[in-house]
């Protein structure tokens, strides 16, 4: 009998998992960090004017909070069919090792937009990513929603992401 997989999310998958699952755990991934350096030419974005979505770096010492998806083995291939569409933009899917709360550690697929994908967009100060992200749109909105929505879903799970907050207040300075 196949076993069930856990797959991590970081971005939009935290608030919007859109995925049949069968558990959702709080969790870590430690040597990694969540930036707003990759573009979005399918959802938040077009061509012309990609948005910008977050995508993980690996760096020793930093970590990021995020939920874990256990998916039935039974579901897994659409699933996966499910995410590969929708993670097209760039994303690979990568094995890591999570941190659960309670000390636990268990083995998750991410997908993980690398330096060398043809949508990467890479880092910018962060008043100028915040412009990009206020004046973006694409098929799935506007990407100033994914950005507040990736914000409030990362309070309520009481995670940190001094990242993500630095850009929540300048695009609402922004917009205020």
């Amino acid at each position: 009998m196949e076993s069930d997989i856990w797959v991590f999310g970081y971005g939009s998958l935290i608030w919007r998992p859109d995925i049949e699952y069968l558990e959702v755990r709080v969790v870590r991934l430690d040597g990694w960090m969540r930036r707003f350096w990759q573009g979005s030419h399918d959802h938040r974005g077009v061509p012309q004017a990609p948005g910008r979505v977050v995508t993980l770096l690996q760096r020793p010492g930093e970590s990021c909070g995020g939920v874990a998806y256990r998916i039935s083995a039974t579901v897994a291939a659409s699933v996966f069919a499910e995410l590969d569409y929708r993670e097209k933009n760039g994303y690979v899917r990568r094995d890591v090792q999570l941190q659960c709360v309670d000390g636990n550690e268990f083995a998750a697929i991410v997908y993980i937009a690398t330096e060398r994908n043809f949508a990467y967009l890479g880092p910018a100060p962060a008043a100028q990513i915040a412009a990009q992200i206020v004046a973006s749109a694409g098929p799935s909105g506007r990407n100033i929603d994914y950005l507040l929505e990736l914000a409030q879903a990362l309070r309520k799970l009481d995670l940190e992401d001094p990242h993500v907050s630095e850009l929540e207040q300048l695009v609402l300075d922004a917009t205020a």
